[in-house]
C-alpha cells in the first residue's frame, strides 16, 4: 500500500469497529443457546461437540477465501465493506430461523435442521467478521493498532453482554415464557434471536455508512496471469506464513480448544455439577433456570472483557504485549478450573472475571502482534489464514470432545471445563516463545 496511514480519532476507530458489536451480539446468542436448542431438539450431551463442528469447519473454509478475495476487491462500497454487508444479511436470516427449526422440519428431524442452520449462521458470521480484522490493519498506523483491536474487543464484549443476558432479561424482567414442552424452544430464547438479527444488521450498516476505505494499489487488484489464484494462492501463503504467525498459532490452538469446550459444555456442567440436576433433565424449569444463568455468567465474562479491553493498550505499553497476553491467559485458566470447586451459582460470577480477562486478550493481543508481521498487501488473506489456528483446535475438540466426555469423563462435563482451564495455562506458557519485533516495549 502506498497510502500513508494517518492517525484516526477515537470516534473514527469506534465507527469502523462498531459492526463487531452486532457480530458478537449474534455470536453470544449462538454460544449461549445453540447447545441448549440442540439439546431441546434431542441431542445427547456427548454428541453436542459433533454438531458444533459445523461452526469451525465453515470458518476454516470461509475466512481465508473472504480474506483472499477482499484483498482483490474494490467497489463503490470499498474493499471490505461489501463482505460486511453480505454476511450481515445472511446472518440475520439464520438467527431468525435457528429457533424455528422444528417448523422447518419437513424432510429431516429438527435436530439436523438446527445443525444445518448453525452451519449457515456461523459461515455468515465469518463472512462479516474476517474483513473487520483486516480493516483495522488497513487503516491504522502501527502505533494505533493495539488501540484499534482493543476498541473492537470492547464492542465485542458489550455486544456479548447484552446478547448473553437477553434470554434472562426477557424471562425475568418481561415475563416472557421461559419453559418449554419437548421439542420446542422457549419463547424468551426465540424472541432474543429475533432481536439479535435486527441488531446485527443495524450495527454492520453503521460501519458501512460511517467508514471510508482507501483504495489498494492497482497491482493488488489484479492477478498476475502466470501466478497462483484462489485456493492455490491461499495454500502457498499458508506454507510461507511469517514465523511470528506460526508461533502464535500454537497459542491459538490451546486458547481456542479451551474456548470451544467452555461454549459447548458449560450449560451441562453448570446444570449437573453446580445445580445438581440429572444429565437427562432437559426441559424442566430447573434446567432452564440453569441455562438462563449460564447466559448471565457468559454476559459477565464478556462485560469484564469489554472493560479490560480498554485497559489493554496501557497495560501492553507498560509490560509488553507478550507478558500482557500470558498474564491474561493465566487468569482465564484459573477461572475455568475454579468452577470445579463451586456449588453456589453466584460464585460462578467470580470465575468469569478470569475468563473475561483472557477473552479480551485472545481477541486483541494476537492480532496486534500479528499485524506487524504481515505484508500489507496480504493483510486480508493472512488474517483469514490465521483463522486456521482458531478453527483447527475447535474441529479437533469437536471430534474428540464427545468421546472424551463419554468414555474418559463418564459424561461428567465439568472435567471438560477443568481441561479447558489447563489448556489456557499451557497457552500462557507458550507466549514467551513468540517473536514480537513490532512491540515498542520489546524493542527498548
Amino acid at each position: 500500500m502506498t497510502q500513508i496511514r494517518q492517525r484516526l480519532s477515537f470516534w473514527q476507530i469506534w465507527n469502523m469497529s462498531f459492526g463487531f458489536f452486532g457480530i458478537q451480539f449474534g455470536f453470544a446468542l449462538q454460544n449461549g443457546n445453540a447447545s441448549r436448542i440442540l439439546t431441546t431438539f434431542g441431542a445427547d450431551v456427548e454428541h453436542l461437540s459433533w454438531f458444533w463442528l459445523a461452526a469451525p469447519l465453515t470458518g476454516m473454509l470461509v475466512q481465508p477465501l473472504v480474506g483472499y478475495y477482499s484483498d482483490r476487491t474494490w467497489t463503490s462500497l470499498g474493499r471490505r465493506r461489501p463482505y460486511f454487508l453480505a454476511g450481515s444479511i445472511l446472518a440475520a436470516s439464520a438467527l431468525m430461523l435457528m429457533p424455528n427449526a422444528q417448523a422447518l422440519a419437513i424432510l429431516l428431524p429438527p435436530l439436523y435442521i438446527g445443525a444445518g442452520i448453525l452451519m449457515v449462521m456461523d459461515a455468515s458470521f465469518n463472512i462479516a467478521m474476517e474483513p473487520f480484522r483486516a480493516l483495522v490493519a488497513d487503516l491504522l498506523p502501527a502505533d494505533q493498532r493495539t488501540l484499534g483491536f482493543s476498541i473492537q474487543t470492547f464492542l465485542i464484549g458489550l455486544g456479548a453482554v447484552i446478547g448473553s443476558w437477553l434470554p434472562y432479561i426477557f424471562a425475568e424482567w418481561f415475563q416472557v415464557e421461559k419453559t418449554t414442552i419437548d421439542g420446542t424452544v422457549p419463547d424468551n430464547v426465540t424472541l432474543s434471536f429475533y432481536v439479535g438479527a435486527v441488531i446485527f444488521l443495524v450495527a454492520i450498516l453503521w460501519t458501512v455508512v460511517t467508514t471510508r476505505e482507501f483504495p489498494p494499489d492497482t497491482e493488488y487488484l489484479k492477478e498476475d496471469a502466470g501466478g497462483k489464484k484462489g485456493i492455490s494462492q491461499i495454500l502457498s501463503d499458508f506454507r510461507h506464513m511469517p514465523k511470528t504467525m506460526k508461533q502464535l498459532g500454537l497459542i491459538q490452538f490451546f486458547s481456542w480448544f479451551a474456548l470451544f469446550s467452555m461454549w459447548v459444555f458449560t450449560t451441562s456442567a453448570v446444570a449437573t455439577h453446580v445445580y445438581g440436576l440429572s444429565p437427562d433433565d432437559r426441559s424442566s424449569p430447573a434446567f432452564n433456570d440453569a441455562a438462563n444463568w449460564v447466559g448471565i455468567i457468559f454476559g459477565v465474562y464478556n462485560g469484564v472483557s469489554a472493560i479490560y479491553a480498554l485497559m489493554l493498550p496501557f497495560i501492553a505499553a507498560k509490560l509488553g504485549r507478550k507478558t500482557t497476553h500470558a498474564i491474561s491467559l493465566t487468569a482465564g485458566g484459573l477461572g475455568l478450573i475454579s468452577i470445579y470447586f463451586i456449588h453456589d451459582p453466584m460464585l460462578l460470577l467470580v470465575s468469569m472475571i478470569g475468563v473475561g480477562i483472557a477473552w479480551a486478550s485472545i481477541l486483541a493481543m494476537p492480532y496486534a502482534i500479528l499485524a506487524g508481521a504481515i505484508p500489507p498487501q496480504k493483510m486480508g488473506i493472512y488474517m483469514g489464514v490465521f483463522n486456521f489456528f482458531i478453527t483447527l483446535p475447535q474441529i479437533v475438540n469437536g471430534i474428540i470432545g464427545g468421546p472424551v466426555v463419554k468414555y474418559l469423563y463418564s459424561s461428567n462435563t465439568i472435567y471438560s471445563i477443568v481441561t479447558a482451564g489447563i489448556f489456557l495455562l499451557i497457552g500462557a506458557f507458550c507466549v514467551r516463545f513468540v517473536d514480537d519485533r513490532d512491540d515498542p516495549v520489546a524493542t527498548h
